[in-house]
């Protein structure tokens, strides 16, 4: 006769199999943290290419933002009256004529007109109507949220 010794485990092979099958009670989160960790890298290197890069300095509203699929165009005024689209200074002259050569690729999308709250009104004001006499009528102004003091 033979006799089975167990270690412990009542029900052989069935105890094994609990075991083995039983759901496990522990969250791994390496893979997640090193996911996060990434994402982070990639939006710390990424947000500074995201800002124009003429340096203006907006004024403060308390208006929400607006959502846009494309990348707008944005045309900036600076302290000296310089006008900018995008990067590039260009005369005001020749404002229309750019935004006619852009628009003729098919671009519908809001205009942004960044002033710096410092520049003159005027030249603000001449910017925007010559803008709007071309028939460019989707203007958008770029200001910064406001902040409590």
């Amino acid at each position: 006769m033979a006799m089975q010794v167990s270690s412990g485990q009542s029900g052989g092979r069935r105890g094994r199999r609990r075991r083995r099958n039983a759901p496990m009670s522990e969250i791994n989160v390496t893979p997640f943290v090193d996911v996060m960790l990434v994402l982070l890298i990639i939006f710390m290197v990424a947000a500074p290419l995201l800002t124009v890069g003429v340096p203006i300095d907006l004024p403060e509203t308390s208006a929400k933002a607006l959502e846009g699929d494309k990348e707008p165009i944005t045309i900036s005024v600076n302290s000296a009256g310089e006008i900018f689209i995008q990067d590039t200074p260009i005369p005001l002259d020749e404002v229309v004529p750019k935004l006619e050569a852009i628009a003729a690729n098919g671009y519908e999308e809001r205009i942004y007109v960044r002033g710096d709250q410092d520049a003159d009104y005027g030249t603000m004001m001449k910017l925007m109507g010559r803008i709007n006499a071309a028939g460019f009528k989707r203007l958008g102004l770029v200001t910064l949220e406001e902040r409590d003091s």
